[in-house]
């Protein structure tokens, strides 16, 4: 995923950061504890298609 696109992204729910793991193909929201799916590079923001994290 793009740094520019990156550094704009925000969750959807409280509107704080978005953490990008490269490796899960995930954008996690620390606050939430949501992990929101990036599918062929394009982020998926939402809440259906989140899951729900205990620690990454």
């Amino acid at each position: 995923m793009k740094k520019k696109l990156q550094s704009i992204l925000v969750c959807p729910l409280c509107k704080g950061p978005l953490l990008y793991k490269s490796r899960q193909q995930e954008l996690i929201c620390e606050t939430d504890k949501l992990a929101y799916p990036v599918r062929n590079g394009i982020p998926v923001l939402l809440n259906a298609d989140a899951r729900k994290i205990e620690a990454y």
